[in-house]
């Protein structure tokens, strides 16, 4: 049986950690592992630690680092630049599984068209720290603050760059793309998607219009295709 996945927020070649009141009720009350029990930690950068627990308190678990590695990140950088939607729980659907798939960074949209709400960077990270430690990974996704559609677009520079659009233009299949290296990056847009104007910009700044299928999708499961696209090869 596999050890428990943890998260901590620094990890600097200590070797005893005292964990977080969270993270201590969690491992003594909700999982109720005793003293000489195993898990894993990681800091969400690449780090993995054995650790064994030498006292179970319930606020501030105490545990040992048995050994440690760090793993370097696998294949190239993935970023999903994708539009806000006004159901909070879609984002945070998208979030979850994105991470699952090992996408590297994103970047929430604010575009024309995109339907104003509130936003919480604190939560949206903690869902990405949650599905990092459920699919049992040690890289956590960058995600920004909202960023306006122009700023990101004058600003990103990476290797492969696309947007994905609804307009009957010529577009490229993503799925017939196949970079053999380099960063990625693909803009989704907001439901009543990206206006002309927002597609002749993204294009002046090098990006290339793809579609993602014969289909017309909803904003997050646009995001989730082309994560899979992109992290799947």
């Amino acid at each position: 049986m596999s050890l428990p996945y943890f998260f901590v927020n620094e990890y600097n070649q200590e070797m005893v950690l005292v964990l977080d009141e969270d993270t201590s009720r969690h491992v003594v009350s909700v999982l109720r592992m005793e003293n000489g029990e195993q898990l894993h930690l990681t800091d969400g950068k690449g780090h993995l630690m054995t650790a064994t627990i030498v006292d179970a308190h319930k606020k501030r678990c105490t545990v040992n680092i048995d050994q440690q590695h760090f793993e370097e990140r696998k294949g190239a950088a993935v970023s999903i630049a994708i539009s806000l939607v006004k159901n909070v729980s879609r984002m945070e659907w998208f979030l979850e599984k994105a991470t699952e798939m090992g996408v590297t960074a994103i970047f929430p949209l604010l575009c024309h068209r995109t339907e104003k709400q509130h936003f919480r960077l604190d939560r949206m990270r903690q869902i990405l720290v949650s599905a990092m430690l459920q699919s049992q990974q040690v890289w956590l996704p960058e995600i920004s603050a909202p960023v306006a559609f122009p700023d990101l677009v004058n600003k990103e520079k990476a290797d492969h760059r696309w947007i994905a659009h609804c307009l009957e233009e010529e577009r490229l299949s993503l799925r017939e793309l196949t970079p053999a290296s380099g960063s990625q990056l693909i803009l989704i847009g907001p439901e009543g998607d990206f206006t002309a104007e927002e597609i002749s910009l993204a294009l002046s700044n090098g990006f290339k219009a793809v579609m993602l299928g014969a289909t017309r999708l909803r904003t997050e499961t646009a995001g989730m295709v082309a994560a899979s696209l992109m992290c799947i090869r």
